[in-house]
């Protein structure tokens, strides 16, 4: 059973070697030099060939969602391509459908632009904005969450729907030698204008979150582009049920506050789940919403309690809490 085990990873240590020197050597020693990247048939651009369709479309400031950051893991940066590419990669079909294959939708962040190539995408990406962008407050919701106040270019517009989201660039520091975006929900209402506010949760050796927890200060510069997202306020009489653990609050905030600003009448309930008290933020506030919202009920739930915490609230996982009111 070890020798089995040993040459296994033998194998994947070999394996994931000759990817790193193929990697390395499609950089170096494939020269692509110059290719046409044509956009819905009218837009024309003269770029340098190598780089992923996802990356070389951002250099032209055209962009495209990406969840993940072009890691080929969230399924989002897909564009139809209608001429150029080369085939489907492995990476790709598990995030697409029959009729997207066939129609040649491909993941932008896995395509790499080899030759002249010719692609289809929504005219509403053309609208989305990239803005620097000032730190104007940093607030700590708990040890390792932070939200973040970033104004807005004087007079600037930046519309969005409550729910949807930002990319925001992390840029080179110690450490970190690429220039990367990460998608981040936006935790303010799109009725305040002047600035955003996102919630930022610290993963350890995360590129983005290292550099917003230990470099990102008040009265930086960043970079944002968007908006982009399905998931927003859609208006209608349907009883909402909201979902959120950690920072997946952020959308859940901008949703609510959108309605209490509009003075919205539905029904809707929040579901916080979290392990420990020390992890759940924002409990004040939540609960003045429970006044000042139409029929808004709050119900922060705990999975890791402890005697000594005296929790008076609802116990176990955040789906326990929801099958108790709602199934």
């Amino acid at each position: 059973m070890s020798t089995i085990l040993i040459s296994t990873a033998s194998i994947t240590i070999i394996s994931g070697l000759f990817a790193v020197l193929l990697t390395i050597a499609d950089r170096t020693i494939n020269n692509y030099g110059e290719v046409k990247l044509i956009i819905n048939d009218d837009k024309e651009f003269t770029v340098e060939g190598g780089s992923s369709l996802l990356s070389t479309l951002m250099a032209e400031k055209i962009f495209i969602p990406s969840a993940c950051g072009g890691k080929g893991t969230c399924g989002y940066c897909k564009v139809q391509i209608l001429e150029g590419g080369g085939p489907v990669l492995a990476t790709e079909t598990p995030f697409m459908t029959a009729e997207e294959l066939a129609d040649n939708v491909r993941l932008s962040c896995q395509c790499k632009v080899k030759e002249d190539i010719r692609i289809q995408i929504p005219e509403e990406l053309f609208n989305v904005k990239e803005l620097e962008v000032v730190v104007e407050e940093i607030v700590d919701l708990t040890d390792v969450i932070k939200k973040l106040r970033f104004k807005l270019p004087e007079g600037e517009e930046f519309n969005f729907k409550p729910g949807q989201y930002v990319q925001l660039k992390a840029p080179l520091y110690e450490g970190n030698e690429e220039e990367v975006y990460r998608a981040y929900s936006i935790a303010s209402s799109p009725t305040v204008k002047g600035y955003i506010e996102l919630i930022i949760g610290f993963v350890p050796e995360g590129i983005a979150t290292t550099y917003v927890h230990h470099h990102l200060n008040i009265g930086d510069k960043a970079s944002i582009n968007g908006p982009f997202g399905d998931f927003y306020y859609h208006d209608n009489d349907r009883e909402m049920v909201m979902v959120a653990v950690g920072t997946g609050v952020a959308p859940i905030l901008s949703l609510l506050n959108y309605m209490k600003t509009n003075g919205i009448k539905r029904k809707a309930t929040f579901y916080f789940g979290a392990k420990t008290p020390e992890d759940l933020f924002m409990l004040d506030y939540f609960k003045e919403l429970e006044e000042t919202l139409y029929d808004f009920k709050f119900v922060p739930t705990l999975s890791r309690v402890k005697d000594e915490d005296n929790w008076q609230g609802e116990k176990g996982r955040v789906n326990n809490a929801i099958e108790k009111y709602v199934l």
